[in-house]
């Protein structure tokens, strides 16, 4: 290594540090812009190859493509969030002003036989209410902080999604061009990323999806209300491995049991241990695995770390991260050792001994066919279409 070379991986070194630290604050967002323009990303072709006839060109199409997609998602993303959350600190106020279809004076009876305790559950709805409240509005200060990240940080995600939308392959292209690797190993690289990705976030979206409908299936039979409510929650819920439902059947089983629906509360906990779960033991880790080759442990470990780290967004970061530290494990494996093993194989004294008697054998002058010089060795076939040259006499 010369003195020009190390002065520039000393630069890229620093430079890349230096950038990295300018997008700290907006590492998730960043994150979740890649996460969105790679599942987005089929979806635009298709629409590209639908749009592309009636718009006057193709860049026209590509932004209408995109914008299309980016418009869609934030219908589906957002808006279930804040119905949520809207929902929830309104049940929250229903219940502090006692009115509620919930029979709070029963399960204040069941509790405080259960507790030896009296409990007002109007009384502990208005104090939550107020806490979320004041965590919210008290600091105005740090409201108007919070709401000028959160803006900035959702649009950047929306213009980095619309030109990853636009341009992600050649991004792709160039990252492979400048890659130290060869091209044969760049290429499994990322066919490996690939894979691994895509299985870890439409496995998981999927089978978030499916676990939410079984279990909002599960409430609806055992005569919980505001089951539309509740299944979207558990779809958001969801996305936690193992945990993430059972945030909501398991109080609903026990709210059943303490207003004395004991035969509901028995069929909704048997419903949630056995179905419910059966989604998470069996379901998640085939349609994951399949693809993705990823072991349920390392999923969970992957998601509690991504969320502890990135917040929301690591929920699939975390696990593709784990996939992608699998894919390049997995990518040195099939290369580097398949080429070491065929330099020993080429080193072995032993095949080295073999390699010569076939060459001696090939020149071995006691060949009279290769020797007569009244025939000239025909070339082998070289595929379809060939035609073996005539002899001359």
């Amino acid at each position: 290594m010369n003195r020009e070379q190390l002065f520039l991986y000393v630069l890229l070194a620093i430079v890349t540090f230096s950038v990295f630290v300018v997008i700290r604050p907006f590492l998730e967002y960043v994150l979740l812009a890649l996460l969105l323009a790679y599942v987005l990303y089929p979806l635009h072709v298709r629409l590209l190859e639908a749009t592309a006839r009636r718009l006057p060109s193709t860049r026209l199409a590509e932004i209408a493509s995109a914008l299309a997609l980016i418009l869609a998602s934030f219908v589906v993303l957002v808006l279930p969030v804040l119905y949520i959350l809207t929902a929830f600190l309104e049940d929250l106020r229903s219940i502090s002003r006692g009115e509620t279809d919930l029979q709070t004076e029963l399960i204040e009876t069941k509790l405080a036989e259960i507790a030896g305790a009296d409990v007002d559950i109007q009384e502990t709805a208005g104090q939550l209410t107020e806490l979320l409240f004041s965590v919210f509005f008290q600091d105005v200060s740090h409201l108007i902080e919070l709401t000028l990240h959160v803006s900035l940080g959702v649009a950047l995600v929306l213009f980095l999604v619309f030109y990853l939308l636009l341009d992600g392959p050649a991004l792709v292209a160039w990252l492979v061009d400048a890659s130290p690797l060869s091209p044969a190993v760049s290429s499994t690289l990322i066919d490996q990323i690939d894979r691994t990705t895509w299985g870890a976030v439409v496995g998981h979206a999927f089978a978030a999806v499916v676990q939410a409908l079984v279990a909002g299936l599960g409430l609806h039979l055992a005569g919980i209300s505001n089951v539309v409510f509740w299944t979207i929650v558990m779809l958001v819920l969801a996305f936690l491995p193992l945990i993430g439902v059972f945030i909501v059947w398991a109080p609903a089983a026990g709210y059943l049991f303490l207003i004395d629906e004991t035969g509901a509360a028995v069929f909704l906990a048997l419903y949630g241990v056995t179905v419910v779960s059966f989604i998470d033991y069996y379901v998640r880790p085939v349609v994951i695995d399949k693809r993705a080759r990823l072991n349920p442990a390392v999923i969970l470990a992957g998601v509690f770390g991504g969320v502890y780290t990135f917040g929301f967004v690591g929920l699939f970061v975390g696990p593709i991260l784990i996939g992608i530290l699998v894919a390049i494990v997995e990518t040195f494996r099939q290369e580097y050792r398949a080429s070491d093993s065929a330099e020993r194989k080429t080193n072995d004294p032993a095949e080295t001994k073999t390699n010569d008697d076939a060459e001696r054998k090939t020149s071995d002058p006691t060949d009279a066919k290769t020797n007569d010089p009244a025939v000239e060795a025909t070339p082998p076939s070289s595929g379809i279409g060939h035609r073996p040259r005539e002899t001359r006499k």
